[in-house]
């Protein structure tokens, strides 16, 4: 009795011939303008950083959206050093659409005569004619440290202190400088006052606590020590860092 369950031969061959057909219609999508590429929709950047990631996609105009290589076209743009990373959607029929991460500038490098644009995260996003982005807390390396452009500086020097200066986005009182000295992450405000973090551990609670000590400083205090979070101590005595 369990044969009259088994589907017949004709059922078999129509399925089969159904599966070539939508197997044959989709290399045929894949390979004609069917669902070309015409529009690129993208949110979450600047234009400056939309008018790069065009000009980086142009060539998948015209291509089908099909045949789109997703790991690729991430990796392609995460390659600029303006991109953290991107999420994309196929809007059929014709638009790619991209949810863009972009790098944050949070400091000016200096190395040697070269002034770069520096992001939270570490990353030389862009050399930068000197005295430009006065806003931003100035870094200085080495001449020898090599820095270009999407690379990632030193990881415990100057990208320390990068990435400090983004958990500092928030601070109340502006930041002048970050510098490593000694293996110590320094902050220098535009008022003059120092904050010695010691190690760039804990920083976002080393800041809370000097957010709070800000307000009972002695007059003439140099700086604010928080290296111990738990016992901030102020002093007079100035340091010899930039």
């Amino acid at each position: 009795m369990s044969g009259r369950f088994l589907p017949s031969s004709r059922s078999i061959l129509a399925g089969l011939s159904l599966l070539v057909l939508a197997g044959g219609a989709y290399v045929a999508a894949r390979q004609t303008s069917t669902f070309a590429v015409a529009h690129i929709e993208i949110v979450g950047a600047s234009p400056v950083v939309r008018r790069q990631v065009r000009h980086e996609l142009a060539p998948l105009f015209g291509t089908s959206l099909l045949s789109l290589d997703g790991r690729s076209l991430e990796g392609r743009l995460e390659a600029l050093p303006t991109v953290v990373s991107v999420g994309y959607d196929r809007a059929f029929p014709h638009t790619l659409r991209l949810t863009i991460v972009p790098e944050t500038p949070v400091a000016v490098l200096h190395r040697g005569a070269e002034t770069w644009l520096l992001s939270g995260r570490g990353r030389a996003v862009e050399r930068i004619p000197p005295r430009t982005y006065p806003s931003l807390p100035r870094i200085w390396v080495p001449h020898a440290t090599q820095v270009a452009a999407g690379e990632f500086v030193e990881p415990d020097g100057a990208g320390a202190a990068a990435r400090a200066l983004a958990l500092a986005a928030r601070f109340p009182a502006r930041i002048a400088t970050a510098a490593m000295a000694r293996r110590e992450l320094v902050l220098r405000l535009r008022s003059g006052l120092e904050l010695r973090l010691g190690e760039p551990t804990d920083v976002r609670l080393k800041l809370a606590v000097a957010r709070r000590a800000l307000h009972g400083l002695p007059p003439g205090a140099a700086y604010l020590d928080i290296s111990v979070p738990g016992r901030p101590v102020s002093g007079t005595e100035p340091s010899s860092l930039r």
